[in-house]
């Protein structure tokens, strides 16, 4: 098994603008190697006849029935809010704003 470098640890971490110092790289690097061990592990172990399956057990749908209800009375939902205007939510502009 290959094991992952620090040079490929750093670039990952760069690839998502994370910073890292040296002590974290070489702590991850030892970390992801041991989890690309295990998936290794998995992938020798799937074989053709063992089916594919995304849970042990089967799955049975556990949501409600979905029946219409009469909606929210706007202008009362409006009256909690913080701020409202035109029979809508008012809220902060945050489009186009300096950072």
């Amino acid at each position: 098994m290959s094991s992952l470098s620090r040079d490929e640890v750093a670039r990952v971490a760069g690839l998502a603008r994370i910073e890292l110092t040296p002590t974290e790289i070489d702590r991850l690097a030892g970390e992801l190697e041991v989890i690309v061990d295990a998936v290794a592990s998995v992938s020798e172990i799937a074989t053709a006849d063992v089916p594919a399956t995304s849970h042990p057990l089967p799955m049975t749908n556990v949501f409600r029935p979905d029946v219409p209800e009469a909606p929210l009375d706007r202008d009362l939902v409006l009256a909690a809010a913080p701020a409202a205007e035109d029979g809508k939510f008012l809220v902060p502009q945050i489009l186009g704003e300096d950072a």
